[in-house]
């Protein structure tokens, strides 16, 4: 063997040696994705869809994203954050609306649709009960495919952004408790309590995420937690999560009342399965309670579960009836709106690459069940039977739209 083909060899055996990159099969399918992420209009929503660090992994696999300048600062995210994770910043409203998706967290406003162009896909809570008249027909004059994050549902029949949404809830919840217990106009008294002192008592009512994670968080910090709901299913399976006993009962108004006259906070957690939440504390309920204890109610978004409840802001979260101090701040997530959105965004971002992957939104909605979960509007044609009943706007058979797309 010349000395030439030694010294080819020997190249070879080291370049094998040498870290390889990998090289991953790019389905032929793959899409190109342009993402725009409008600023947040509602005075209390603060949170974005996407977070710098999904924004990266998008532009990464060859996606555009363009965000309208703002869009993270309520978040404490700035403009430059997202420059830096390779998005394109812009300064006119209707550019971000013009793309192909667009992704809120809040509904779409009828002037935001104004804005948009024809079939395009929005992806958004829906919060049907709070939307204008009128918005559902906007968005089918526009041909929009339309998906709600609150809709997507796993296969475990878990809702998963609403289930993120919920542990932020439940703690922020008893969180808040604390400081209004404390505060001028409460009981002057610590949470939970110390050695040698009675426990502070809390009632959650519901035995959901929300009421959950409230559990969790009061019995951490030494309270004594009393849960009531209308299932017994749910009142075993918070136990089990929980892995202890704890104070559980059926909703009977007699033990309620009981319960809430010695209560220092209470939590409403119910949210039923109507539009709206099941009022179950009434008036003299309240009026039962201990001057200065807290009534925390994370329902108020669906009317509320105490009657004495009425919507309040972030900026003015609170007012004192019967003696009571009443937290009624609809989506309370955002009060704590960076982790929100990186929850948000958590489940997002793989939402958006597994459309890129499946070859478009619309070939998805065929395959993906959990993307599928979501839609409620298809090419203009509302698809949630619910909606079009409400909306007096024709229903139409998901199954039968993309037979014929």
């Amino acid at each position: 063997m010349s000395d030439h083909s030694k010294r080819i060899q020997s190249l070879a055996r080291e370049a094998a040696l040498l870290p390889q990159e990998e090289v991953l099969q790019i389905s032929a399918r793959n899409q190109e994705l342009v993402i725009g992420i409008p600023k947040e209009e509602s005075l209390q929503e603060k949170r974005v869809a996407l977070v710098p660090e999904a924004v990266a992994l998008l532009v990464a696999r060859g996606h555009q994203v363009l965000i309208e300048s703002g869009a993270g600062d309520q978040a404490h995210f700035q403009d430059s954050d997202y420059s830096e994770s390779g998005a394109h910043i812009v300064y006119d409203r209707r550019q971000v609306f013009q793309t192909g998706m667009v992704i809120k967290v809040e509904p779409p406003t009828l002037e935001e649709v104004q804005l948009m162009g024809m079939r395009q896909t929005i992806i958004s809570a829906l919060q049907w009960t709070v939307q204008p008249k009128g918005l559902l027909a906007a968005l089918a004059a526009k041909k929009t495919t339309a998906i709600a994050w609150d809709f997507l549902q796993n296969d475990n029949g878990i809702f998963p952004l609403v289930r993120a949404m919920g542990e932020i809830a439940g703690n922020s919840a008893i969180l808040i408790a604390g400081e209004l217990l404390a505060g001028p106009h409460g009981r002057g008294s610590l949470f939970g309590g110390v050695s040698g002192v009675r426990p502070s008592e809390v009632v959650i009512i519901g035995a959901g995420t929300v009421g959950e994670f409230s559990a969790r968080a009061a019995i951490g910090l030494g309270a004594s937690v009393k849960v009531f709901d209308n299932s017994p299913h749910r009142l075993i399976r918070l136990q089990n999560a929980l892995g202890q006993r704890l104070w559980t009962s059926t909703i009977q108004p007699s033990v309620l009342q009981e319960a809430l006259k010695t209560a220092d906070v209470a939590i409403g957690a119910i949210r039923g399965s109507g539009q709206r939440a099941p009022l179950v504390v009434s008036e003299p309920m309240v009026a039962g309670m201990q001057r200065g204890s807290v009534v925390i109610d994370v329902t108020i978004d669906r009317g509320g579960c105490f009657e004495t409840s009425r919507v309040t802001s972030h900026e003015r979260p609170t007012f004192v009836e019967l003696d009571v101090i009443h937290y009624c701040v609809p989506n309370m997530p955002s009060r704590v709106s960076r982790t929100a959105s990186k929850g948000l965004s958590n489940i997002m971002a793989p939402l958006l690459l597994d459309f890129a992957a499946d070859g478009g939104v619309e070939e998805s909605i065929r395959s993906n069940p959990f993307a599928r979960s979501g839609v409620y509007m298809f090419n203009g044609q509302v698809t949630h039977p619910g909606l079009a009943a409400e909306s007096a706007l024709p229903f139409k058979d998901l199954d039968l739209l993309l037979a014929s797309f």
